[in-house]
Parts: C-alpha cells; structure tokens; sequence
C-alpha cells in the first residue's frame, strides 16, 4: 500500500464515518468529533487536534469543502488549500482517525449522523452555542471547548506571507 492510500483510506463519507463509529461505540469506545477548514495546518491545529483526540478513542473530523469555505467568507482567495490537499495533510496526523468532508454551513447533519459521545470546538465558542450540541447532549455526550496554542492563526500566516 502506498503512502498516499494510507491517508485517502482516513477520507471516508458520511455513511462509512457514522458505521465507523458505531462500530467503536458498541465496543465501549468514545467518538469525538471536531469541524473546521484547516486550510493552512500549523502547530495551533495540531495541538488542538491532539487534544481533542485524547477525549476519547477516535476522532472524527469534519472538514469544510473548498465551496463551504468560500461561503464563510474568510477572504477571497481562501481556501488557500484545496479540500483534497488540506484533507491528505490533515489525514497524516496520527491524532486524526477519519474526515469527512462536508458542504453544508454547518456540520448538523454530519453530528446527526456520527452521533459522538464528545464535540469539541475552540474557546472561542460557548459550549451551548455549538452546533450538535442538542444532539449531543441528547445522548448524554459532552459538549466541550479547547483553549487555542496562541501565536498561530492561518489569517496571520497569510498577512506575514503577503507583507
């Protein structure tokens, strides 16, 4: 097997994600689950995403495609990255079980169909306020917020590229 397969087999669709982890689940594991773009993966990300790992016992990510991005409206040229390029990068960290991609605003759908036992997103969110948190909640999951490792930020990675 490859390199490159290796890490195209963690990229998987929604139905392979949720079987995923309701095959760990009836095994007594925890899924935890955190979204966003990673669109240029620095030290920030890796530790946040390291730290969501060790919540439970597989981490389920999903990942904004190139047009959801572009819908949040980060700036014009974002995604930097394409969603294929950030999901190999993102597929090489060992913290990292399984992506998703996903188009929606909101990653509600994906959360429905994961059904984690932990959702995870940055300090910059109320854990309340965060999408999937009825969902769950419902299922007496844990709804929770990492603090981010300060200095990095892919808007300034991209202001100090550009001068």
């Amino acid at each position: 097997m490859s390199f490159h397969s290796q890490l195209q087999n963690k990229i998987v669709s929604q139905e392979d994600a949720a079987t995923f982890a309701k095959k760990l689940q009836d095994e007594g594991k925890k899924i935890v689950f955190t979204n966003g773009c990673f669109d240029i993966v620095h030290p920030g990300h890796v530790d946040y995403l390291s730290q969501a790992r060790d919540l439970g016992d597989a981490l389920v990510l999903g990942l904004n495609t190139d047009a959801s991005v572009k819908r949040l409206e980060k700036g014009a040229n974002r995604p930097i990255n394409n969603e294929t390029a950030r999901g190999l990068v993102l597929a090489a960290l060992a913290c990292v079980d399984k992506i998703v991609l996903f188009n929606e605003d909101t990653p509600y759908e994906l959360i429905k169909a994961i059904q984690p036992d932990v959702l995870v997103k940055g300090s910059d969110y109320a854990p309340e306020k965060i999408v999937g948190y009825d969902i769950v909640t419902a299922r007496g999951g844990k709804v929770t917020t990492i603090h981010f490792l300060e200095g990095y930020s892919t808007t300034a990675i991209i202001k100090k590229i550009t001068g």
